[in-house]
């Protein structure tokens, strides 16, 4: 696989650890940033390389097009990481971002470049599924009311009406991504997945987590936290301790 589209531009490094043997690609929720996974950097350099995407449409790229197929945008994901460096590679996703780990697991797979591990979180397993949701289409401050009962975004952007207008489409294309989202039947992966799960998760129960392990033939295991669908947001510690002991191996 050679990469067509720029990493720097799709690639966060907070943390730059380029003497560590491993790398971890974090893949942010809906309406999410590079910025989110700060702690997990922090947590884990120097031993493990932490890099974070940066999906268009938000911040830094907010005068880009979101995304809103989200197999088109672990195409681009994988092109970004595919960028001549050779150390393993394990990458962590969380919500909507779980699905694009996975869809980009996928992807390095069939290149001959797999992961060493899917690290998935807050997010139910492809198979597990669940009537359609529409929130993408909906008004603005039901999409609004939504995002604001998970607990994802800073309550400050959301009372602020630049703000909301400067974050709302990025949020309501990765909520379209998400949503319209259909596995392909057949896919599995060869790599180990690891699942996190909080235990108050609305969206997410144990056993639509515990799903996971039906889409890959290599080990999987589960590890539910207390919290509810952004528990990571008070859970780094736990989170990132799971994410060493795995990458240490």
């Amino acid at each position: 696989m050679t990469s067509a589209v720029d990493s720097g531009v799709w690639m966060r490094r907070y943390r730059p650890a380029p003497d560590a043997r491993v790398r971890l690609l974090c893949l942010p929720h809906a309406g999410g940033a590079a910025g989110y996974y700060t702690p997990v950097a922090a947590a884990l350099t120097p031993a493990v390389d932490v890099l974070a995407a940066q999906y268009p449409g938000r911040q830094d790229r907010r005068h880009e097009q979101p995304v809103t197929d989200l197999r088109e945008l672990a195409d681009r994901v994988a092109e970004a990481v595919t960028d001549g460096d050779d150390r393993p590679l394990a990458l962590f996703g969380h919500s909507m971002g779980a699905l694009v780990g996975y869809e980009v697991a996928l992807r390095l797979e069939a290149a001959g470049r797999g992961p060493m591990r899917l690290f998935v979180s807050g997010r139910r397993a492809p198979s597990a599924f669940r009537p359609s949701e529409d929130l993408h289409k909906a008004a603005d401050a039901e999409l609004l009311a939504s995002v604001r009962r998970l607990s994802g975004t800073d309550d400050r952007v959301l009372e602020d009406e630049e703000l909301v207008r400067l974050v709302l489409p990025a949020i309501r294309a990765d909520y379209q991504a998400a949503e319209t989202y259909e596995p392909r039947p057949g896919d599995r992966l060869g790599c180990p997945v690891t699942v996190l799960t909080g235990d108050a998760d609305t969206m997410t129960t144990v056993a639509e987590a515990r799903a996971w392990s039906q889409h890959t033939d290599g080990p999987s295991d589960l590890h539910v936290l207390p919290g509810g669908h952004f528990y990571l947001n008070d859970r780094v510690p736990e989170v990132t301790d799971v994410l060493r002991r795995h990458l240490a191996r």
